[in-house]
C-alpha cells in the first residue's frame, strides 16, 4: 500500500494561540488516508502539542534564537532531506526561513499568511514588504485567512491572485455549541450567581490583544451605577506576558472583586458557555478563532474593526464592531446589550447561524486539502 504523502508545517512556536490551534484542527481532522504530517517549530514547543490526536506526528524543535538563522535553515534542509515531505507549509514572517531550505531540497511549497502582529497592525511598513517580496519566488502557492491580507498580497507584495486561496478559518461547531443555560459552575464560587451578566474574553494576553481597553471600558460601566451594574461581572480568559500588569491594572481600577482572570484553561468550550456576550478588542487580527468559538457558541460578539473582524462579523445582526482602543464606544455598545436581554438573544441566535453556514471546520478541512492535492 502506497504511504499516504507528508506535509511538513513549520511555524514559530507550537503553543495555545488561534493559528495554532487551527493547525492541531486541521492535522487532527483531516483524513489519515489523505495526508501525513509533521510539525517543524522555529524556536519550540509546550504541552500544547498534546492536543494532537494523531500519533503518528512528529514535532520538532529547531531553536533559532540558539542555532541563528543559517543553523536553522541546515536544520531545515537536512529535515527534508530525511523527511521527504512532498509538501511545506510555513506560516506568517518567521516561516519564510524554511522557504529556501525546502527548495534546496525540491520540495513544493505552500506559504499561509495568517495576520500582522503589534509592531506591523496594518502592513505598512516597508521591511515586512520587502521581505515577502523577496521570498516570494520561492513560494509555489499562497494561503491567506482573511480576503483582507489577500489584497495585501496582490496589492503590495505583488502576487498574481491566480497564486493565492482564500480560506477562512473552520470552527467546530459541535464542541462549540450554546446552551440552555449558563454553565455557571465554570466560573469561580461566589462570582456570579443566576441573575449576573458576564462580559467576557479569550485570548492571549500580548499587546496587539489590547485588554486594557476592555478593562477600562468594564470599569467605566460600574462607575455609570445603573440598575444593573451590580450584576455585571467580566472574564478574561488566557495567558502571556502581560497577564501580571493587567491584573496590576484590574486592582488599581478597583474592580478586581467583580473580574475573573484564570490564566490559561483547557475547558474553553464551557468558559464560552458561561458567558452573556463575549469581546475581543484587539487592535490587529487575521481571523480570530476566538470570535467563530464565540459565535458557535450562541453569543453576541463585540469587536474591533480591525482586520478580519469586519469579514465575521455582521454589524448590527451578529454583534457590533468599533475602533481600536476606543473606550468610551465600546462602554456604549456594552452598556446596550446589557440593557437590552432580546438583543442579546437575537445577535446570538444570528451568530450561531453564521458560523453554522460559514465557518464551519469540514468546510475549512476540504478546502485546505484541495490545495495539497493539487500541489502534489
Amino acid at each position: 500500500m502506497t504511504e499516504a504523502p507528508l506535509v511538513l508545517h513549520v511555524i514559530h512556536h507550537l503553543v495555545i494561540g488561534g493559528m495554532e490551534n487551527g493547525l492541531i484542527n486541521l492535522i487532527n481532522r483531516m483524513p489519515e488516508s489523505r495526508f501525513r504530517h509533521a510539525i517543524a517549530c522555529i524556536e519550540d514547543y509546550s504541552d500544547f502539542r498534546q492536543r494532537l490526536v494523531r500519533r503518528d506526528v512528529e514535532v520538532f524543535a529547531l531553536h533559532r534564537s540558539k542555532v541563528g538563522i543559517w543553523g536553522l535553515r541546515r536544520e531545515l534542509f537536512h529535515l527534508c532531506r530525511r523527511l521527504r515531505p512532498r509538501i511545506v507549509h510555513s506560516r506568517n514572517m518567521s516561516g519564510l526561513d524554511a522557504l529556501f531550505p525546502a527548495s534546496l531540497a525540491g520540495v513544493r511549497r505552500v506559504h499561509g499568511e495568517h495576520g500582522w502582529d503589534v509592531n506591523d497592525l496594518n502592513g505598512a511598513k516597508w521591511k515586512p514588504a520587502l521581505m515577502r517580496r523577496m521570498h516570494s519566488p520561492l513560494v509555489d502557492h499562497y494561503i491567506t485567512v482573511s480576503k483582507q491580507f489577500e489584497r495585501y498580497l496582490i496589492e503590495r507584495i505583488g502576487i498574481s491572485e491566480s497564486r493565492i486561496t482564500q480560506i477562512y478559518n473552520g470552527v467546530d461547531t459541535e464542541r462549540f455549541t450554546p446552551v440552555r443555560e449558563r454553565k455557571l459552575d465554570v466560573l469561580p464560587p461566589g462570582f456570579v450567581d443566576e441573575n449576573s451578566v458576564v462580559i467576557g474574553t479569550v485570548a492571549r494576553i500580548q499587546p496587539v490583544k489590547d485588554h486594557e481597553t476592555l478593562v477600562r471600558a468594564f470599569a467605566a460601566l460600574l462607575q455609570r451605577r445603573s440598575e444593573v451594574s451590580d450584576r455585571l461581572r467580566l472574564a478574561i480568559v488566557g495567558d502571556g506576558p502581560l497577564l501580571p500588569k493587567l491584573r496590576l491594572l484590574v486592582d488599581s481600577l478597583g474592580i478586581a472583586k467583580r473580574t475573573w482572570l484564570p490564566g490559561a484553561v483547557s475547558n474553553v468550550p464551557d468558559v464560552m458557555r458561561s458567558l452573556d456576550l463575549f469581546v475581543l478588542p484587539s487592535l490587529s487580527e487575521g481571523i480570530s478563532n476566538t470570535i467563530l468559538e464565540a459565535m458557535a457558541s450562541g453569543l453576541p460578539v463585540i469587536a474591533t474593526s480591525a482586520g478580519g473582524n469586519i469579514e465575521l462579523l455582521q454589524d448590527g445582526q451578529t454583534g457590533r464592531l468599533f475602533p481600536p482602543g476606543d473606550v468610551q464606544t465600546l462602554v456604549k455598545l456594552l452598556k446596550e446589550y446589557v440593557a437590552d436581554p432580546l438583543l442579546c438573544q437575537s445577535h446570538a441566535h444570528m451568530a450561531r447561524q453564521r458560523a453554522l453556514e460559514k465557518f464551519g471546520l469540514d468546510r475549512m478541512i476540504r478546502r485546505y486539502q484541495a490545495v495539497y492535492e493539487q500541489l502534489c
